[in-house]
């Protein structure tokens, strides 16, 4: 259950959410499914300016001891740990294109053709051929106020969290996504840091628990799509951890998705999503009325 609070609330350029559920179901980095009992937040973010600059903040209520559906053992993850945590987190991020062509107004004019090539896209994030590359740098800090308790041993968690964290990300795109055939084709590749200070410990300290520590290695993720025939794009989406923590050298392949889309013109990016996952065993059919 989720409430959008912006109407009621004089906050320019900014959006506030709150959200509840009873119960929750949490999936970790590595697919692992969690059982949380009741999980209430209050988040206010910026949203995105010409600077680049974005900062969120809020407060996070867990209630109950979170279960793993999937009877790992491993510590709780951070996000689900039971207790009330303030949480704050800025970000920077810079992008330049390497090339871009640009929609012109004779292209969102629709006056249909034999192939289809005078219609608008079919999504309108879509719509622009490029090849470009983004940076992403940030920091987060957490302040726990009651609880924190997490580990299987009984540990309490430190008091106070801070860290940084970046991204690096490129993408490629041929074609506006209007004919029907061979209009899209489309890469996305994002290299994450999720933990500035575990990756660092990782080659200065070098010991067995640091190595095991999965935010320490970098994340690779990519994501592959093409055109089938009109609105309906394949999608692979792959994930790497480029170090696995596993004592294995060299990438560790993470989980992969497999998709079948049908984009929804009328409704500019909204699509049904048929999707996958071979590694998780599950699948699912969603309609997505907006999507960014």
């Amino acid at each position: 259950m989720g409430l959008f609070l912006q109407p009621f609330m004089q906050l320019p350029g900014h959006d506030i959410t709150l959200e509840a559920a009873w119960p929750e179901l949490y999936i970790d980095h590595r697919g692992n499914y969690w059982d949380v009992p009741e999980s209430i937040s209050l988040n206010c973010s910026s949203l995105v300016s010409d600077s680049g600059l974005r900062y969120r903040f809020g407060i996070h209520k867990n209630g109950g001891y979170p279960q793993s559906l999937d009877h790992v053992y491993d510590e709780l993850p951070f996000s689900i740990l039971p207790g009330l945590c303030a949480k704050a987190a800025f970000s920077y991020e810079k992008s330049r294109d390497f090339w871009r062509l640009k929609e012109s107004k004779k292209d969102a004019l629709v006056k249909p053709k034999d192939d289809g090539s005078s219609r608008p896209s079919y999504d309108i994030r879509l719509k622009e051929p490029h090849s470009a590359v983004s940076g992403i740098i940030g920091g987060m800090s957490a302040a726990w106020l009651k609880g924190g308790e997490g580990s299987n041993n009984g540990e309490k968690k430190r008091m106070l969290n801070a860290d940084l964290f970046g991204s690096l990300c490129y993408t490629f795109q041929y074609g506006k996504f209007r004919k029907l055939y061979g209009d899209l084709t489309r890469l996305d590749a994002r290299l994450d840091i999720c933990s500035a200070s575990a990756f660092a410990k990782r080659f200065i300290v070098r010991s067995v628990s640091d190595r095991e520590n999965p935010l320490s290695s970098p994340r690779l993720s990519l994501i592959f799509q093409q055109q089938v025939a009109g609105p309906i794009v394949f999608r692979v989406d792959s994930k790497f951890l480029l170090d696995s923590s596993n004592g294995g050298r060299g990438p560790c392949f993470e989980d992969y998705m497999y998709s079948l889309s049908y984009s929804l013109r009328l409704l500019r990016s909204g699509k049904v999503v048929a999707w996958y996952s071979p590694k998780r065993k599950e699948g699912m059919i969603e309609l997505r009325l907006f999507e960014f």
